[in-house]
């Protein structure tokens, strides 16, 4: 059989651990995310997401197949959609509006018409070109757009964001792929030995008391963290772990502090 390939062209489509709309939601997919199609029951499909390699299922309703040349030009994407609370874009014919999230990709534009698929679009905003070069500058502006975004298990916007999902997706902004769980971001980059050491844009992860890495954080300075708990949120931080000011105790054991 041959291989098949998908892409999103939907705002968000959850991706769920089991062909069920009653299954766990475990991340979301955004406008523009490729996968390759690994199995195809009728009404689901399993897919992997290029940007992360991350598998789960998707309603079959819920996307756009593409062929293999199409999905290969999807992997080097070099613009994606700003900070702000919706992008709108339009299909060619005009009558149809879809209203995307921060960090949706887009393919190259041509006076604002692009495809997707087969598919013609017109942007009706700008997109911005990510830089890794503007990461350590930038990335405190970016993180606090998702300030009070309420945490969502697999969420990955501004209306309902996890804690690797909100680190992904900050990252996103400057071309920086991570993966999407935060035990599997732990293993990306180079150890910052010490909490005193860190700057803004460095990841710190901590564990549970079985030692597994279950949440991580952007330090904003050597001090203070923005982290999604309950909600988006900035804590203190010290060698021994976030502490909230308003449950008066410390809620995450820190582990490793990262940079990307």
């Amino acid at each position: 059989m041959n291989q098949q390939f998908g892409v999103c062209n939907l705002s968000l489509v959850p991706v769920r651990a089991e062909p069920s709309d009653k299954s766990e939601m475990t991340s979301q997919l955004l406008f523009g995310d490729h996968f390759t199609i690994q199995e195809n029951n009728g009404k689901w499909i399993r897919i992997l997401t290029a940007h992360d390699e991350y598998e789960g299922w998707i309603d079959i309703k819920q996307f756009e197949e593409i062929e293999h040349a199409a999905f290969v030009a999807l992997h080097d994407l070099n613009a994606v959609l700003g900070p702000a609370v919706s992008h709108s874009i339009s299909k060619q014919s005009g009558t149809e509006r879809l209203n995307l999230v921060a960090g949706s990709n887009i393919p190259k534009t041509l006076d604002k018409f692009f495809y997707l698929g087969k598919t013609k679009y017109k942007l009706e905003g700008e997109t911005i070109t990510p830089s890794k070069d503007k990461l350590r500058s930038g990335i405190t502006e970016v993180a606090m757009f998702y300030l009070n975004a309420p945490y969502l298990w697999g969420g990955k916007s501004v209306f309902g964001i996890d804690c690797s999902g909100f680190t992904q997706m900050v990252f996103r902004q400057f071309g920086v792929k991570l993966k999407r769980d935060a035990y599997q971001q732990a293993e990306e980059g180079e150890l910052v030995s010490f909490l005193q050491e860190s700057r803004a844009g460095d990841l710190a992860f901590f564990d549970n008391d079985e030692g597994k890495i279950t949440h991580v954080g952007i330090m904003l300075s050597n001090e203070t963290i923005i982290h999604a708990s309950g909600r988006v949120r900035i804590d203190g931080i010290d060698n021994q772990g976030i502490f909230n000011k308003e449950l008066k105790r410390y809620t995450h054991k820190l582990r490793i502090i990262k940079r990307m």
